[in-house]
């Protein structure tokens, strides 16, 4: 079955058709490790994960580049604020983001390179940039973008030149034009010297730009499949990506995809309103499964409201999801991990790799997880062996796409927990149902309603049948 995805660059749903066969390369705008990474942050790893584990399915080879900037304004200013190297700064929240993505669950990609370790990639791809006739050397240590020196600059976000709107920058004085860019900026004064590099044109650091175009054409070549990151970098950021990229000969992303943001009560996060929730701190109140469970099944392009709300949904569907999973392995045992994985695109059901390869839409593939969960909770109850192995494959599989396979890390130990946690509860209600039938059948009814009612204290429903008293935990 053919994927299809929507091309931010031409505002429609494309075919997709890698320029290799069989392999797939993806450029991934990481972050820039200025602090601790928060949901936000998170909504794009875990959408463009989601793409990397349907893009295995389909059996291709997929190459992920995800970038850290580690040198950047913020980072220097923010680092100075707390008289602590640049350097070091960095590498605190960078190994902070690389813990937040392994806790969601977030495979990790081909590559990471850092932005201060491609440095000699960048001054060659200026050098190219300037023999084309694209860029200008300002002042001592500034080199700039030229763009009205690129017919097709703007072509990413469909704007022209006399449409942009006009932001005077004091400290770039240099600039010919207000609307181009620094490839390269001088140190400034009081700067740490170990933050500049040695250049033709003087001491200085790379822009903020330069460094995905230089990255990009490393790792995956001049011309490659996908170029993903949050929408909010659709300009300047991506813009400027691509300006630059094809100013130099490249023939840079042949798709764009954009994830869409997280609100909170309604409101973009940012943190200018004061609402950015780090990793850290959330998943001190709330399982990380349960996170990436309300970020992730949300297609990619549609804006999550997050909200305790969401969560508390996310825990319903997460409980009837795993549940199965785990009553599944009780009757039948755990289908092996590697058969989960050998699951191909044509072995899934036909609606769920439909709703996939249209653009990843997540919402109705999970309907048809639920479905099948709905196949599998009947086949537990007529106790048929068969069909609840075969359910429970499949729905793990499906799962499996999400990153929610309730068996594999890191999943695996919070299912292990709480099914330890669950059979000690219910060895402990079934001793006193026990005693409890004990007292029915010596028509003690007082101590019988006592023993109920102590149980309803704790929040456990029992419901008498033919078949003798059953539990539950109450709504």
């Amino acid at each position: 079955m053919t994927l299809r995805i929507y091309d931010s660059a031409q505002r429609q749903l494309r075919e997709f058709t890698p320029l290799v066969p069989g392999k797939v390369g993806i450029y991934l705008c990481g972050a820039t490790v200025q602090g601790s990474p928060h949901i936000g942050h998170m909504r794009s790893a875990l959408a463009f994960d989601v793409l990397v584990r349907w893009l295995q399915r389909k059996a291709y080879e997929v190459t992920l580049v995800r970038n850290v900037t580690d040198i950047d304004d913020k980072i220097l200013n923010k680092s100075a604020q707390a008289n602590h190297p640049w350097w070091s700064w960095a590498y605190r929240y960078e190994n902070e983001f690389t813990w937040a993505y392994q806790a969601l669950g977030v495979l990790p990609p081909s590559y990471e390179p850092r932005a201060t370790g491609h440095v000699p990639e960048m001054i060659k791809l200026i050098e190219r940039i300037t023999a084309a006739g694209h860029a200008y050397v300002g002042n001592p240590g500034n080199v700039y973008f030229d763009v009205s020196s690129l017919p097709d600059y703007g072509t990413l976000t469909r704007q022209s030149l006399a449409d942009l709107k006009a932001v005077e920058n004091e400290s770039e004085p240099d600039k010919r034009s207000v609307h181009d860019f620094a490839l390269w900026k001088a140190s400034k004064p009081g700067e740490p010297a170990t933050a500049s590099w040695d250049t033709p044109w003087g001491k200085g650091r790379p822009g903020w730009h330069l460094e995905c175009s230089a990255m990009s054409g490393k790792y995956l070549g001049e011309t490659f499949d996908i170029h993903g990151g949050g929408i909010d970098l659709r300009f300047p950021h991506h813009e400027n990506e691509q300006a630059q990229s094809h100013a130099a000969g490249f023939g840079f992303a042949q798709y764009w995809m954009h994830n869409a943001w997280v609100t909170i009560d309604g409101e973009k996060m940012s943190k200018s309103l004061g609402n950015s929730l780090t990793v850290a701190n959330i998943l001190q109140e709330h399982p990380a499964v349960l996170v990436r469970l309300a970020l992730g099944t949300v297609h990619y392009r549609s804006t999550v409201a997050y909200s305790e709300k969401t969560l508390a949904e996310a825990g319903a569907i997460w409980e009837r999801l795993a549940g199965f999973v785990q009553r599944s392995v009780e009757l039948v045992g755990e289908v092996p991990r590697a058969q989960v994985l050998a699951v191909t695109e044509a072995e899934f059901p036909a609606e769920f790799s439909a709703a996939m390869n249209e653009d990843l839409n997540v919402s109705a593939a999970l309907a048809v997880v639920h479905e099948y969960v709905k196949q599998g909770n009947t086949a537990l109850a007529n106790k048929d062996e068969n069909t609840t192995k075969t359910m429970q494959l499949q729905v793990r599989a499906m799962l499996d796409v999400f990153g929610l396979d309730p068996l594999a890390s890191p999943w695996r130990h919070t299912s292990d927990t709480t099914s330890g946690m669950q059979n000690a509860l219910d060895t402990l209600v079934q001793d006193i149902l026990q005693q409890r039938a004990q007292a029915r059948a010596e028509k003690d009814w007082v101590r019988a309603d006592a023993l109920r009612d102590t149980l309803a204290k704790a929040g456990i429903v029992v419901e008498d049948g033919a078949q003798g008293a059953r539990w539950k935990l109450g709504e």
